[in-house]
């Protein structure tokens, strides 16, 4: 009987050990499959297969594959797709489980579309599982045209929810990949985009531990991220493609990396004719490939061949990278026909699906920020009275004002002027006028009748701020030169202002991806809303919020200063001077503010013991139920004296019915929130007095001026 017994725990403990380990053995097997077929290949084939557009070898089995795919908000680039808001809109929800949601939708219907492309026989670009997404550059300046991809300028929050998108593309299954993941640009990557392949970024030692690595760091080690992309521009000398530092001392050694890192588009090209490291394509494949990149989006890998005779590089280098490459097909499924792949069967009906697009207005709306409401603005009433509103600004019918950059095409388009009219139906009326065409100015909608409101759309459009390149209206090669409205804009409002009698209400919608002067603006308007680029679904999102459908949650995940005039030199990467952790002079709008229709006082903050996570109580006195993001904020002994002013450490939604008091625990889950970085890069936890901040927005005098509410605790270390 006890020899039974034995043998019976033995077995589980066995059975217990062999499922721990099942996930390992079997990657380790695609490794070992990998490694057979490379021992196959000849050089030249090997040498096929680290490109975008690696090429099939008939004779092994190995189907072409095109590595270079976008989904920065929705499958891109590959016909009809679900499209979301624009990164920089959905860090504004600060909604983690969210935003993993949207990834995950958009990972199937990746998986679909990569079913369709191969049975259309496409392998080409735009059609496989690989995505270069999500971009965690830190956005440290406004002018930079390619802000609108980030998830904003704090480490921290674009850690948590860059790492909520990287989880849902990839999956959860230990072994297979839904779609892989690629944590770009790194690093220390933010403009100015005309000079960004010959550009070095210096920044201090303490910046570039402080700021410009810690998203990165979160996605490799936290969010396990398949794969990375190099920067274009050089640091500290050295090409981000080709830095021994950052590819391999930081990325592999010190974080573990293992996965593939790849070049941004005709970034090894860079190595020679931007950075002038080397002088032939033979010197910068290989001094690319022996500091630590896998493959290379472009052409200059076509030279391996001649860098292996001439002894630049070992071709077992250019073995394990081969391997590194084909064991990624394996862990998708999709190199041989793998019945064990749980994202085989993913229901081609996914894309644009209902589903979809209820997630992406759920998302719109959490997205859009709500700064200034004054005289009962909004919520604009319907019920009971006869209404006309005045819509003004051709931004309104605009499809473009919805998409950014890097979009699918979407059947559910829905402007911002169909979201207004689909909202009010039959009964009420609808007046539109375009009022200027960008740069072109026209008149303004005046039909008014009792009780009228008028929407006015402002912002920019992608035509003005984007990559290099892209935005055909930019006089800064996709950077902006100026965060002033467009004259005619401000004409329109000016215009809209003044001719509205005294009970009219003037409701403005501000779109674009990155901060704008507001100053004018919000003199001028009852209320205020920031759109970003919404996606899709903008215009019924907008509508829910108008209306008050819904309550404004939105947050900003960035600094609004007054003007570009105080702003550093756009080319200087230190981070004096920048973000709400360094900015003291300029500051218009802080970081983390928004207005919602309900709100809650933030009554008391207590620190646990552990310091892992606070309780903060907040109180409604109102009627109406309040949604709060609740923010928290650690300054260390030596804030605003080499160290941040403040830092976020932690935010959480929280629900407090009208009429109650609720107490929260909010995790303190930055992991740095408690230590400081020394001028050499060093993190230090120094003794003394650190204070904990709870607040619907980061400290800060403007932040006083605005009656931002907080409440605050010192603890001692």
């Amino acid at each position: 009987m006890k020899r039974l017994l034995f043998s019976v725990v033995l077995a589980s403990l066995i059975g217990s050990l062999s499922a721990e380990t099942a996930p390992e053995a079997k990657i380790a097997a695609f490794r070992a499959k990998a490694r057979k077929l490379v021992s196959q290949m000849t050089l030249a084939e090997k040498r096929s297969q680290l490109v975008n557009g690696a090429a099939g070898i008939k004779r092994l089995g190995i189907p072409p594959y095109g590595w270079w795919n976008e989904a920065l908000h929705g499958v891109a680039r590959n016909g009809r797709a679900t499209v979301f808001p624009q990164p920089i809109g959905q860090a504004a929800s600060f909604n983690p489980d969210l935003i993993r949601k949207v990834a995950e939708a958009i990972a199937d219907e990746g998986r679909a579309k990569h079913a369709a492309s191969l049975a259309n026989r496409r392998t080409d670009s735009y059609t496989g599982l690989t995505y270069w997404s999500p971009n965690v550059n830190i956005f440290r300046d406004p002018r930079w045209g390619r802000g609108m991809e980030t998830w904003g300028e704090d480490p921290f929050l674009t850690g948590v929810l860059g790492g909520a998108f990287v989880r849902g593309i990839q999956g959860d299954d230990p072994v297979y990949y839904k779609a892989t993941a690629c944590a770009k640009h790194y690093a220390v990557h933010s403009g100015p985009e005309p000079k960004r392949h010959s550009f070095n970024a210096k920044p201090p030692k303490k910046d570039l531990y402080e700021t410009y690595l810690p998203a990165f760091e979160a996605l490799v080690r936290e969010a396990k991220v398949q794969s990375v992309m190099s920067a274009y521009n050089a640091v500290y000398g050295e090409s981000a493609t080709s830095s021994e530092f950052l590819l391999k001392d930081v990325l592999r050694k010190s974080w573990g990396f293992e996965g593939i890192v790849v070049s941004d588009s005709g970034a090894v090209a860079d190595i020679r004719g931007g950075h002038h490291l080397e002088k032939e394509r033979e010197g910068s494949a290989a001094r690319a490939l022996n500091h630590g990149l896998t493959y290379e989006c472009g052409s200059d890998f076509s030279a391996l061949e001649g860098a292996v005779a001439r002894g630049l590089v070992k071709e077992e280098v250019i073995d394990a990278a081969v391997v590194d490459m084909l064991t990624t097909r394996y862990r998708l499924g999709i190199l041989d026909d793998d019945p064990d792949c749980p994202y085989n069967a993913v229901d081609p009906a996914c894309v644009c699906s209902e589903a979809h697009r209820t997630l992406a207005r759920e998302l719109a709306r959490e997205s859009m920020v709500l700064l200034k409401n004054d005289r009962g603005a909004l919520p604009i009433r319907l019920e009971n009275r006869q209404r006309c509103i005045a819509v003004n600004g051709s931004i309104a019918f605009d499809g473009f004002a919805l998409m950014g950059n890097y979009y699918g095409f979407s059947p559910n388009l829905v402007t911002y002027i169909e979201g207004i009219a689909d909202a009010l139906g039959n009964g009420l009326g609808l007046a539109y006028n375009p009022g200027y065409y960008y740069g072109k100015t026209g008149g303004a909608s005046s039909t008014w009748a009792g009780g009228d409101v008028a929407i006015a759309f402002v912002g920019n459009v992608p035509l003005f701020e984007g990559e290099e390149g892209d935005a055909i209206g930019s006089s800064a090669g996709g950077d902006r030169k100026t965060l002033a409205l467009q004259e005619v804009q401000l004409e329109m409002l000016r215009r809209l202002s003044k001719s509205r009698p005294g009970y009219a209400r003037l409701v403005t919608v501000v779109t674009g991806g990155s901060p704008i002067a507001l100053k004018e603006v919000m003199e001028l308007s009852d209320a205020v809303i920031f759109a970003w680029y919404p996606g899709e679904q903008g215009g019924h999102a907008l509508a829910d919020l108008l209306f008050g459908k819904a309550d404004f949650t939105g947050r900003l995940p960035m600094t609004f200063p007054v003007d570009e005039t105080v702003l550093p030199d756009f080319e200087d990467y230190s981070m004096k001077g920048r973000t709400y952790k360094y900015q003291t002079e300029g500051v218009f709008l802080p970081f983390g503010y928004g207005l919602s229709l309900a709100s809650a006082s933030y009554e008391k903050v207590e620190v646990a013991a552990d310091r892992v996570s606070a309780s903060v109580t907040l109180k409604n006195t109102g009627k109406r139920e309040a949604v709060e993001t609740v923010q928290l904020y650690v300054a260390t002994p030596n804030a605003g004296k080499g160290a941040p002013l403040a830092s976020l450490a932690g935010f959480a939604r929280v629900t407090v019915p009208a009429g109650k008091t609720v107490t929260a625990t909010v995790p303190i889950a930055n992991k740095y929130a408690f230590t400081e970085v020394t001028e050499d890069g060093a993190r230090v936890t120094p003794k003394g007095v650190y204070r904990v901040i709870a607040a619907s927005a980061a400290p800060g005098a403007r932040s006083d001026e605005l009656g931002v509410r907080r409440c605050e605790t010192a603890i001692r270390k």
